[in-house]
């Protein structure tokens, strides 16, 4: 059984190249020796549900994925181009001659991992504060990007609410008013959405707002810190939103306090986009949008962003068997068998993400 051993690797956005054959696989090109997973070859039979996926949107999802698919899959674009008016037969047909699967592991031979998921918020906001709208997004900061480099850290969630130089090196970059923070939280968790921004004039604009940064402080879950002090039970969203609910007005220095206990903060810039691309996705990190159902997060130090990749999950929120594509990751996404799928965008989806928390296996689909 052949292994990845780990090693440090630079951000993926391209597939890996090609490095010789795995043993009982003469000519399928294996993975880079770089990644922090195995992948054990399998036959197709071994996927399960494979007959079964309907392929319609998971060929939306792919030719996006054909706007930067990298080296190594990028030669098989022309082809997902021919078979769009394809049956699923014949698109099942052409996968099993040009892709070998291969299981995800960890290091340590594990095959099982974890699901959960995303969304794109949709939410109302105001171009100027006022009154019931007095909770800033901020583009970033000067000088973020050389603090990255350098691995150090900017001011935490509570200082950036509270300390003087945090908010004054965010004057005037606020690129949005929320009416709650807690709305501001989702979107900080989930990386992007979309706001109905009402101007001066009362004029409503729909506009996206993309990930342009984080803080580079280590994100730590909400939900853990209402389950370690014994304030909830059901910590998906859902749950938390009612904890909220019944505690804002009665200790809202307690709700203040579950904020802050999260230090990670984002920071937005809005997106431009053409007419024709306003209906789909947001872009993930590997700069295609993002396909509902379709597109997932993935630790890139495991497996490299376009990779098609065949999901199983079952669970009491999802029952999926289905092609999918590495197209994002996510501060919270680490690990070989370790995914985020995206719900989609608006209320539905973020009922659905929220409640995702269940067992996952994954299989790389790698060109031959």
């Amino acid at each position: 059984m052949p292994s990845v051993p780990a090693a440090p690797v630079r951000p993926l956005v391209e597939a890996p190249r090609a490095s010789g054959a795995l043993a009982g696989q003469p000519g399928t090109p294996s993975p880079q020796q770089s990644f922090r997973s195995r992948w054990t070859p399998v036959s197709w039979n071994d996927l399960p549900g494979w007959q079964d996926d309907s392929l319609h949107d998971a060929w939306n999802a792919w030719l996006q994925n054909c706007e930067r698919p990298g080296p190594l899959l990028g030669p098989l674009c022309p082809d997902v181009r021919q078979l769009v008016l394809a049956s699923d037969d014949d698109r099942r047909l052409w996968m099993m001659a040009h892709l070998q699967p291969f299981r995800v592991e960890a290091l340590d031979g594990t095959a099982d991992g974890l699901l959960t998921s995303y969304y794109e918020p949709m939410l109302e906001a105001s171009a100027q504060r006022r009154a019931g709208f007095e909770v800033p997004l901020y583009a970033p900061p000067d000088g973020l990007a050389e603090l990255r480099r350098s691995g150090r850290t900017w001011f935490t969630r509570q200082e950036i609410d509270t300390h003087g130089p945090a908010q004054e090196a965010l004057r005037g970059r606020e690129v949005a008013w929320l009416a709650d923070p807690i709305d501001a939280l989702v979107l900080h968790i989930q990386g992007s959405g979309r706001v109905r921004i009402t101007d001066a004039q009362g004029q409503v604009s729909l506009v996206r707002l993309a990930f342009a940064g984080s803080n580079e402080q280590p994100y730590q879950s909400v939900g853990r810190w209402l389950l370690d002090r014994g304030l909830i039970r059901d910590a998906s969203w859902p749950g938390i939103k009612a904890w909220i609910s019944s505690t804002q007005i009665s200790n809202p220095r307690l709700v203040q306090e579950m904020l802050w206990s999260n230090p990670r903060y984002v920071f937005f810039r809005p997106e431009q986009r053409a007419a024709v691309d306003a209906d789909l996705g947001p872009r993930g990190a590997q700069g295609v949008p993002l396909t509902a159902g379709r597109s997932i997060a993935v630790d890139k130090d495991s497996v490299p962003y376009a990779t098609p990749l065949w999901l199983a999950s079952s669970g009491p929120t999802l029952q999926l068997q289905r092609l999918v594509f590495a197209q994002d990751t996510g501060s919270a996404i680490v690990g070989a068998v370790r995914a985020d799928y995206f719900a989609g965008t608006g209320v539905q989806a973020g009922e659905l993400a929220g409640r995702v928390k269940q067992n996952l296996r994954l299989w790389v689909l790698w060109p031959r």
